[in-house]
């Protein structure tokens, strides 16, 4: 703190007399536009691009980074201290204010108003000057926002209005709507594409430009070029409600008036499926085959011409399209057998409006073996190791189907009156073939974007927690996987099965399991068998990179297919005996729904506000009055309620005091609320920009419940009015140390509202802070360390 307020005094220390530190800027925005407008506008002025002097960045209120600067450039400090400190990515010179760019800051944002439809627009500047610092404030008055009345097509080829036109209802520039100069740079990419998909090979974006009314001006060749004098063609409508205007959109054709632009179809298809990276196509080296419409030259048969054939979207005969073409290629890369494709076309000489396709594809290394070694840290124990092995082919005979092989095995350590002990061991594998189609008993047409796959994965895996229990669990699934477009993803195991055995320590047994009607019920050991459909949207993108969302849905449901299994093994065996007769193991019927939304807003180039909303619930059914110990929810730890530390919060307001969750914490439930919100925000570069040292700031909402009472747990139960009650709110802070490729976290949790303090009736735990007490802060204040960002 002293270092800090140091910080905060020396900045203007060596400075000239006629010099001023910049240390702030705002922008206050008045006028005729909405309260979303002007945030949106306050936002956009604020650019680098438009404001051209920025003040420093702040670190706890200071200008911590120019007083670093100062302590390299003049107090000259240097020891390993310092010379850690004062990396060049943490130093920033101070900002000397220069009214000569404020002038030419005015000038650009008045020019951005005039670009987002804002031409009567107008900016002041006012500077507030103090102790050698100043601040400017730029007053804008948006005036009137200009709207599209009415929109026309100036396109002489018949055939290109009626793409355009047939294409309409997608238009981006709408009558009615407020101008704004991006919104016309889109559209313009838009026709592009269009008219391109439609078969116009030769066809580019400069041959579309718009004019306003009736001026036959074309303002838009270069959209980067401001709007010089435009406010004196509309002076005559200021007295409007709101301002109109007219836009014509205009194709032309290409300058030598003899050439059309003229529709191209797709003659010959070439694939080069081995093509070396710095390769020559006429090398004699290549042999060919035919492979209907497709010819394939090759040097080795690295892949079945079947497949290769399957796997190419475009045909002789087709029209040429720029979509179709874009979809091809990604259908290639997700075979993923090869490192580079790249799809070239060429004209035919000899037949006009025709292209040849030629298709290079560089393939990866088939086999790759790799071994990754792990140690952690958690809130449920102090150390954790484990060594995972993993082998993988990538061609299994010659077809592109994938092979994975994984082997791990991993510790966990607690220490306990002052020795190491074992908490848990577990040793495990899985081994997946994943198929580059659908496999099924009948034909399902495959989108042209889809990359779809036919997994079929078998694993098993054993775990053993000391002195308590030891779990078999040996799975196996077939499902799909496919994109249904760039931003959504389906995942459908219409077969899931798994196989648990539990063997439970006859004093665990005695002392906990026995004594909880609920957990001897989660211990049984079981089968769980049914179908999982799993939904993920995701836009995070170049088009999104203000903000994104992800959303994910999860239905699980065990016990309808397999029961019929059993009836019908029952019907037919001599002896009557069914299959959970004669494996002893009843089969588990439950609906498991899961839903997680995320959204996240970049607030400028170093901030991020991250929320997220998760909901679960597991309904058992038939002669199943429990989840699957496997299935069921849990609260607490580092990815989820962070002031608690994990399995130790709910179910609802019941708290375990034995001595027994002292060490096994181990609460679960049948129903899961959440919601988190964290704002993330640079700090340092450290060591020359390797390591970057972040900060955030969080709020954790939620708790896990029963659906049915439970006499060993008392207020556990879920009940809608006692919502606002049950749910627990955690507060507190965290460091990451970005790596690029890996982050560590550390977050520190403290409770803000506890469901189970009977201090008040809602159970808000501000009131108990003492954050000065040592003996408190070790039993309320939760640490966590974890890899990779909660969520």
């Amino acid at each position: 703190m002293i270092s800090l307020a140091l910080a905060a005094c020396s900045n203007t220390k060596y400075l000239q007399k006629n010099q001023l530190l910049y240390i702030d800027a705002d922008v206050d925005v008045k006028g005729e536009a909405s309260s979303i407008d002007k945030q949106d506008i306050r936002s956009s002025l604020y650019s680098k691009q438009l404001m051209l002097q920025q003040p420093n960045s702040l670190f706890v209120g200071t200008r911590f980074k120019v007083w670093l600067y100062n302590q390299k450039h003049n107090e000259k400090k240097s020891n390993w201290f310092w010379n850690l400190m004062l990396s060049p990515r943490n130093l920033e010179d101070p900002v000397i204010y220069d009214s000569t760019k404020t002038k030419e800051s005015i000038k650009r944002m008045v020019s951005y108003l005039n670009n987002q439809g804002y031409f009567y627009a107008t900016i002041d500047r006012v500077e507030s000057i103090k102790r050698q610092k100043v601040s400017v404030t730029y007053k804008v008055n948006t005036g009137k926002n200009f709207v599209i009345n009415k929109i026309y097509y100036e396109i002489p080829d018949t055939n290109l209005l009626k793409i355009v036109k047939d294409n309409e209802k997608l238009a981006l520039i709408k009558t009615g709507m407020p101008y704004k100069q991006e919104v016309l740079g889109s559209e313009r990419e838009r026709l592009m594409r269009v008219i391109r998909n439609a078969g116009y090979y030769k066809f580019d974006r400069d041959a579309i430009e718009f004019e306003i009314d009736t001026l036959h001006k074309s303002l838009f060749r270069n959209l980067m070029n401001p709007f010089e004098g435009i406010v004196n063609v509309y002076n005559e409508r200021k007295g409007q409600d709101r301002p109109k205007m007219d836009i014509s959109v205009r194709i032309w054709h290409p300058e030598d008036s003899s050439i059309r632009y003229e529709k191209y179809v797709l003659d010959s298809i070439v694939a080069y499926p081995d093509f070396p990276v710095y390769g020559n196509n006429a090398d004699s080296i290549f042999k060919t085959t035919q492979r209907k419409e497709l010819t394939i030259r090759y040097r080795q048969n690295i892949l079945k011409p079947a497949v290769l054939q399957r796997s190419i979207l475009l045909k002789s005969g087709d029209t040429f399209s720029q979509q179709r073409t874009n979809d091809a290629i990604n259908r290639l890369y997700d075979l993923g057998a090869w490192q580079f494709v790249t799809l070239q076309y060429r004209e035919r000489k000899d037949t006009p409006n025709t292209l040849n396709t030629y298709i290079y594809l560089t393939p990866k290394r088939r086999q790759e073996i790799g071994a990754n070694f792990e140690v952690s840290t958690s809130s449920d124990y102090l150390v954790g190791s484990g060594i995972t092995l993993n082998y993988k082919h990538l061609n299994i005979g010659h077809s592109a189907t994938q092979l994975n092989v994984s082997l791990n095995t991993g510790i966990e350590l607690i220490r306990s009156q002052g020795e190491w002990m074992l908490q848990s061991q577990e040793i495990g594998g899985q081994v997946s073939l994943i198929f580059p189609r659908f496999i099924t008993p009948f034909h399902i047409a495959q989108g042209t974007r889809s990359a779809v796959r036919t997994r079929l994965t078998a694993g098993v895996d054993y775990l053993t927690r000391s002195s308590k229990f030891y779990i078999s669990n040996v799975n196996a699934s077939f499902g799909y996987e496919w994109n249904a477009s760039p931003y959504k993803r389906w995942i459908v195991k219409p077969i899931s099965l798994n196989y648990v055995g539990v063997n439970l320590n006859e004093v665990f047994r005695e002392t906990v399991v026995n004594l909880n009607p609920y957990l001897k019920r989660s211990f049984e050991p079981a089968f769980i068998g049914g179908e999982n459909v799993t939904y993920i949207y995701s836009n995070n993108d170049a088009l999104h990179k203000n903000h994104y969302s992800y959303f994910r849905a999860n239905v699980e449901e065990s016990g309808a297919w397999l029961n019929g299994i059993n009836s019908l093994w029952g019907a037919v065996a001599s002896n009557g005996n069914d299959l959970e007769t004669m494996t002893n193991m009843p089969i588990a019927n439950f609906l498991k729904l899961e839903a997680d939304y995320r959204h996240y807003w970049s607030l400028t180039s170093h901030t991020v506000l991250a929320a997220r909303t998760y909901g679960g619930v597991g309904i058992p059914y038939g002669k199943s009055d429990v989840m699957p110990y496997i299935r069921q929810f849990t609260a607490g730890g580092p990815n989820s309620i962070r002031a608690w530390r994990l399995r130790t919060l709910g179910p609802g307001i019941f708290k375990d005091s034995s001595l027994t969750a002292s060490t096994f914490p181990d609460q679960t439930g049948d129903m899961k609320l959440e919601a988190n919100l964290e704002y993330r925000f640079d700090l340092l570069r450290l060591f020359d920009g390797s390591i970057n040292l972040k900060g955030a700031t969080f709020l954790d909402i939620g708790n896990i419940w029963m659906l049915r009472k439970d006499t060993t747990r008392p207020g556990g139960e879920f009940r809608l009015q006692n919502l606002y009650r049950d749910l627990a709110v955690g507060t507190g802070a965290g460091l990451r140390l970005d790596f690029s490729f890996f982050l560590i976290r550390l977050d520190w949790g403290v409770p803000v509202k506890v469901p189970y303090f009977k201090g008040n009736k809602s159970g808000w735990y501000l009131g108990q802070w003492q954050l000065g007490n040592a003996d408190w802060r070790r039993d309320n204040i939760i640490w966590n360390i974890a890899i990779g960002y909660p969520f």
